[in-house]
């Protein structure tokens, strides 16, 4: 088994308090790894620290005096230590984000948004993402020309995502991708997230209920206050009687 990302003795600081602590995790090549946690577990703090966007943070805060961030651990991207790469450098070495409520251009239309999500590409990959995007979300092409602000949130949701893969992926990190939704389209993005996987990217998704995500992850880590409090295979994780009361709503 081949390890893509592999975080080790993650610690993450906002001043005095502790949002991830000790934390080491593997994410094996070509396959589909859940994060469940609660709200406030850590999941977004994970996200951003793998992304690289908590250096940006901590230099925003340390600029404007506000709260102290301190990070500590390790992270290393095929076998490369990364901790301190900054974002734009992940990007271009295959780690994409796509966040909680994904920043759209809302007074552009939908290809426009597509585009500007390729200026780290060529002129072909921002094409290839784009046709993969539309195959990925058949709902996408027909709303090509309208405004992202008038879409649905559902609409505006896989928007944000083929953004993510215009900039073409190697672990693409989803923060929290069915948040909000609908259990229709909550279990169709979770078939889409398979379909991103046959396209040889591999996928890293947090999620707070976990249900529609557990038929398409291979294996599974839950944190609580940040700290890794269990892991195993997708059906370890279904067989679990804690991790199916708290996030299968068994």
């Amino acid at each position: 088994m081949e390890i893509l990302l592999e975080i080790k003795n993650l610690m993450v600081f906002f001043e005095n308090a502790l949002a991830l602590n000790d934390l080491s995790l593997e994410i094996p090549t070509n396959e589909i790894v859940g994060v469940l946690g609660s709200n406030s577990a850590g999941k977004t703090t994970l996200m951003n620290t793998v992304s690289g966007l908590i250096i940006d943070m901590k230099k925003k805060e340390d600029r404007r005096g506000g709260e102290r961030i301190n990070v500590l651990g390790e992270i290393r991207f095929e076998g490369e230590d990364i901790t301190n790469i900054k974002p734009s450098e992940r990007v271009k070495r295959g780690i994409v984000l796509s966040r909680e409520r994904h920043p759209i251009f809302k007074d552009s239309d939908v290809l426009e948004n597509l585009k500007i999500a390729g200026y780290l590409r060529k002129g072909k990959e921002i094409k290839e993402g784009i046709d993969f995007a539309f195959n990925l979300f058949p709902a996408l092409p027909e709303l090509k020309k309208r405004k992202a602000g008038l879409l649905s949130g559902g609409e505006q949701q896989m928007l944000s995502i083929g953004m993510a893969l215009v900039a073409k992926p190697r672990l693409l990190l989803m923060d929290e991708p069915l948040l909000g939704l609908s259990p229709f389209l909550q279990a169709k993005l979770a078939k889409s997230i398979k379909g991103i996987l046959e396209q040889g990217i591999t996928v890293l998704v947090t999620e707070q209920f976990a249900r529609p995500l557990i038929p398409v992850i291979h294996r599974g880590y839950v944190i609580e206050n940040g700290m890794l409090v269990f892991s195993g295979t997708r059906e370890e994780l279904s067989d679990n009687p804690e991790v199916k009361s708290a996030y299968l709503g068994v």
